[in-house]
């Protein structure tokens, strides 16, 4: 029995290196696609050659194509794959965590309390790293909302947590229609509706850098306790038997993916539905332990949005946002999902 279980032990770890290696080579393909697709394409050599420019190389290469490769392409490709895997991780840990495979990211409210507090500041006037910044502390505020008001109840916290989070998406959705009441529908209304539809179209390397650390801490975090997380699919009482005091680990987690959820929207906008989705593929290839689980979820969730955002910015003449075009990608996969899960 022993020997079977080492040799199945081995095949799926072959199965998942292998799995690893398509996926790092699909995310490659898909950043020359990005590079090749728009109004001026990059060939794979321009993309060297505009790459090579600024670290002293000095060979032929068009300006316009650095300018296009490092002020246009290169800002909204890392901008997509940071999101898409940010969003993936963290959906992929909330599913593992509350034992859920219908549970996304924006389930403690990060979403609706960043888009919140964008409008604010859209409404304010703020500039564009004000609003960013807005966002950001906005998604934490309403997951610590969320977190704070569960922990009163004397019922299960896991459930609590989850209620309470549909109650402030709730009330920041209230908010957010309030203050598009009360713009002026001529300019700040359009902005604060393009906003919320995501879009990757105005980023730049410092929105980027500005979002990108918190991203890394999180994806760190979730890497390192990945193994934990699935003593976190187990009964409270069985993990805290195995060593594991599952109220610190638990907050531990969910602060991690807030960081990843809330930094993903305050540079991209809502964008939805990749939390959900992902992580289901993700485990249809490498099961559901999140040793393995998270990693693939990762790159997974990196290639996925940024297929999206080639196609949002290339099926119309007239880009379309990125949050809608994963949205008719997304709800299908979810009504499927349901049927599957009905069937069963």
């Amino acid at each position: 029995m022993q020997p079977n279980y080492r040799q199945e032990e081995r095949a799926a770890g072959r199965r998942y290196a292998a799995v690893l290696l398509i996926l790092l080579s699909a995310l490659l393909g898909a950043a020359l696609l990005s590079f090749w697709l728009g109004y001026y394409p990059l060939a794979p050599g321009e993309v060297v050659r505009a790459l090579l420019s600024r670290l002293g190389w000095r060979g032929e290469v068009a300006p316009q194509a650095v300018t296009i490769f490092w002020k246009v392409r290169l800002p909204r490709i890392l901008s997509a794959v940071l999101i898409g895997a940010s969003l993936s991780a963290a959906g992929a840990a909330y599913q593992s965590m509350f034992r859920n495979p219908l549970v996304s990211p924006d389930i403690l409210g990060v979403s609706a309390g960043a888009g919140l507090g964008a409008s604010l500041a859209i409404l304010n006037g703020l500039p564009g790293w004000a609003i960013q910044a807005a966002a950001f502390a906005g998604g934490l505020a309403a997951v610590a909302v969320s977190y704070l008001v569960s922990r009163r109840t004397s019922h299960s916290q896991t459930l609590t947590l989850v209620l309470t989070g549909s109650v402030v998406t709730a009330l920041c959705n209230a908010g957010v229609t309030m203050v598009k009441y009360v713009s002026d529908p001529n300019d700040v209304l359009q902005q604060i509706t393009f906003w919320l539809m995501g879009s990757l179209q105005r980023v730049d390397m410092a929105s980027l850098g500005r979002s990108f650390w918190p991203m890394a801490a999180g994806l760190a975090v979730l890497f390192a306790l990945r193994w934990r997380i699935n003593l976190l699919t187990l009964e409270d009482e069985e993990a805290r038997s195995l060593g594991v005091d599952t109220v610190r680990c638990r907050r531990v987690l969910i602060l991690a993916s807030t960081l990843l959820s809330a930094a993903a929207v305050c540079l991209g906008g809502l964008i939805g539905w990749v939390g959900l989705m992902i992580p289901h593929m993700a485990r249809a290839l490498v099961g559901a332990d999140c040793r393995r689980l998270i990693p693939a979820s990762t790159l997974l969730g990196a290639v996925y949005l940024l297929l999206m955002d080639d196609a949002a910015r290339s099926m119309t003449s007239l880009e379309l946002p990125l949050g809608v075009v994963t949205s008719v990608v997304g709800a299908p996969f979810f009504i499927l999902l349901i049927l599957r899960k009905g069937g069963r």
